[in-house]
């Protein structure tokens, strides 16, 4: 079965959501799916529960077994009017002419690191290897038992 979604950024896919999921806690079946967070990265925003109650309970269901599923802090993603300052600089340079940019030794025609990247590489580095798993010493090993000839019955214990 396959069911169109669009616009659901407005009140018609809100409404066409919450129509669909009358009487049911997946888009598809009795549990999250693909089909559900593909819906869920679409929405915009939580459907207000006051209109459209089946749509709203549905949202917080899949954002609570997201959000469980990935521990940790949400630090490099900004949303809005709180863009990064480390963006809108640059920006602001490139604004300038070159006749008042006297200061010709930032570019950098080799791209070689500067200390402030080489110390954040080695940041997320330390990050990600603290967050990796741990490996058990466990091993396993495989052996094909062949027989002695061609003679040899292997169904004779």
């Amino acid at each position: 079965m396959v069911v169109a979604f669009s616009n659901l950024h407005t009140e018609s896919g809100f409404k066409f959501v919450n129509d669909h999921l009358s009487g049911k806690t997946y888009i598809f079946g009795d549990q999250l799916t693909k089909d559900d967070i593909k819906v869920y990265g679409e929405i915009l925003e939580q459907p207000s529960s006051d209109i459209y109650p089946n749509a709203s309970k549905w949202y917080q269901a899949v954002s609570a077994t997201l959000v469980s599923s990935f521990p940790g802090k949400v630090v490099g993603v900004r949303f809005g009017n709180q863009t990064a300052p480390a963006i809108a600089a640059p920006a602001k340079e490139a604004a300038k002419p070159f006749a008042d940019n006297d200061d010709d030794d930032d570019i950098d025609h080799f791209g070689e690191e500067t200390k402030e990247e080489k110390k954040a590489a080695e940041a997320r580095e330390a990050t990600k290897a603290s967050t990796k798993k741990k490996v058990s010493g466990n091993s396993s090993i495989f052996m094909d038992v062949k027989p002695w000839d061609a003679e040899t019955d292997m169904k004779k214990p």
